[in-house]
């Protein structure tokens, strides 16, 4: 399938817009703030030669609406559509790579939805319960700090904050990398997700021992230029927890955009590497 086909499907409180491209095994991208299906499109480019390409909008988002409108939505909601999603697709365990807010639905997805799992790469999952109590009440407060700037009516600001928390840099580059564009439907998916992803970000928690369960599953990522991004930390905490190496890409935390070829080239390279094999006659 080298074109991308859009499709829908109905889920309990919610129409889900997704694509699906190229060839291989299953991979689904989860990206990351408010990212839409297009939001990975720069190293879905690349990954489709090795891969079928699941892109989608979470609920609320670009082409997903809502049809319980006064629901709102926990980042298990999110993982329960991604499970319906999957499911209406394929019987075998997929691949899966999450970045930030994508990373951490890949986890909780992971220890909720095992058997649906293949692997997980998941890149600065902003996992905060693992940190240093010290630690991880600044980043409550930077957290809460985002959303009282959007509910006193600057996404702007809550935006410039998010972007300093995130260690976000889009200066350093590949040249010939796309940026997102500024669209009004870009600003109504900033305002849901500030409104309502962002707080289910900062309250949510896991069961520990169900992470050990599934540990085998998760390889932890970070970005290059990452820094002391609160998200690079909760990475390390988390690679510390699990006794997990932590695999290093281009870029910072959203290397996949500024760097999406050299970003898409390791990440194939990485999954085509794992023990497990793949298949590249599957789906093409």
């Amino acid at each position: 399938m080298n074109t991308t086909t859009s499709y829908f499907l109905e889920v309990p409180g919610a129409r889900l817009h997704y694509e699906i491209t190229g060839k291989g095994p299953w991979l689904l991208l989860l990206q990351g703030g408010d990212g839409d299906a297009d939001g990975t499109k720069g190293i879905a480019g690349s990954l489709k030669e090795h891969f079928t390409i699941i892109s989608y909008d979470r609920r609320g988002l670009s082409q997903s609406s809502l049809t319980s409108p006064s629901e709102e939505p926990t980042l298990q909601v999110h993982t329960d559509d991604i499970h319906h999603l999957l499911l209406h697709l394929t019987t075998e365990p997929v691949y899966i790579f999450g970045t930030s807010i994508g990373a951490l639905l890949g986890i909780d997805f992971l220890v909720r939805y095992p058997q649906q799992v293949r692997l997980l790469v998941a890149h600065e999952p902003p996992l905060t319960q693992f940190l240093d109590k010290t630690a991880a009440i600044k980043a409550a407060e930077q957290q809460e700090e985002i959303e009282n700037a959007f509910q006193q009516g600057s996404i702007a600001e809550a935006m410039q904050k998010f972007a300093a928390l995130a260690g976000i840099n889009f200066k350093d580059k590949e040249p010939d990398a796309e940026f997102p564009k500024p669209t009004p439907q870009r600003t109504a998916n900033l305002a849901f997700f500030l409104q309502n992803d962002a707080p289910a970000v900062r309250k949510y928690r896991l069961n520990p021992g169900e992470l050990q369960q599934v540990a085998d599953k998760v390889f932890l990522a970070a970005g290059a230029t990452s820094g002391e991004n609160l998200a690079h930390q909760c990475t390390i905490s988390i690679a510390e927890f699990l006794r997990k190496e932590i695999t290093i890409f281009p870029g910072g935390h959203n290397g996949f955009i500024t760097h999406p070829k050299a970003f898409a080239m390791l990440l194939a390279t990485f999954l085509l590497s794992k023990p497990q094999g793949i298949d590249t006659n599957a789906n093409g």
